[in-house]
């Protein structure tokens, strides 16, 4: 039976709420939580207080600048459908909204896992000496897809963190790998309970055109439902990339809002 996109809304906000706690501690403002990661890792975001009134510009005020003291990025976000009010307060408080396509899996529309071009598609196995080596290159990947330029790396402590997290198997990092280019490209699967994110799929610039995007994210589509996973969802950057997805097998239900401050560049 297909899901109705309320049933949806409702298992996302849970989904969000609950996939930082683990790692983070949770500060309320107003409607708003704010997510301060605990130790080494990503830093999380602030998003509307499950059941609580629309945030006003106040609360996200506050959230800013207890953001800057802590030195994290001044991130929030949530689904529009929602919170469909807080858009605007957002963009009154000073916040550039990104409006990105959200889609959903419809699980008799996945593609098959197909061989990719050059390479093959496997997942980091935390148990492998070669695990940090790949985790290295994986966030360099992304961070060199992401930001356009080559990045930094990563430090020893988040690839520690990355190893606890695939460990509990709540966390999937695949990637394509070439014997000859090394990994070129990588994604993630973040689950919690029995709903699940795809994010961070990058491809190398070099490497792109080659369709490793569309079979990695097949391939964690298919780890997600073969784990007992129910609703497996991503957010793409724009109408082009969300079309892409809906190749694959997913299919637009609304909109994430992602919001930082208006000068920064979205």
């Amino acid at each position: 039976m297909a899901l109705q996109d309320t049933d949806v809304f409702v298992r996302l906000e849970r989904f969000y709420d609950a996939l930082p706690r683990p790692y983070a501690r949770a500060e309320d403002f107003g409607g708003l939580v704010l997510f301060v990661r605990e130790g080494e890792g990503w830093p999380y975001y602030a998003r509307p207080i499950i059941g609580a009134d629309t945030p006003s510009a106040a609360d996200i005020t506050a959230v800013r600048q207890r953001q800057r003291d802590l030195g994290l990025p001044e991130a929030f976000e949530w689904v529009h459908e929602t919170t469909p009010d807080l858009l605007a307060v957002a963009r009154s408080a000073g916040l550039g909204v990104l409006l990105a396509p959200l889609l959903v899996l419809e699980a008799a529309a996945l593609v098959p896992d197909l061989p990719v071009a050059g390479g093959a598609i496997h997942f980091l196995d935390p148990s492998s000496d070669r695990f940090d080596a790949e985790v290295f290159a994986a966030r360099a990947v992304a961070q060199h897809a992401f930001a356009g330029a080559p990045g930094s790396g990563v430090s020893q402590a988040q690839i520690d963190l990355d190893r606890r997290q695939v460990d509990s198997g709540d966390y999937s990092i695949a990637v394509v790998e070439s014997p000859n280019e090394g990994i070129l490209a990588t994604g993630t699967l973040m689950r919690s309970g029995d709903v699940a994110e795809i994010a961070g799929v990058a491809t190398l610039p070099s490497a792109r055109g080659r369709g490793y995007a569309s079979q990695l994210t097949a391939s964690l589509a298919r780890r997600a439902l073969t784990a007992g996973v129910d609703l497996v969802f991503l957010s793409a950057g724009d109408d082009d990339v969300a079309r892409l997805y809906t190749k694959v097998g997913f299919r637009r239900v609304g909109t994430a809002c992602i919001a930082e401050p208006a000068a920064a560049p979205l």
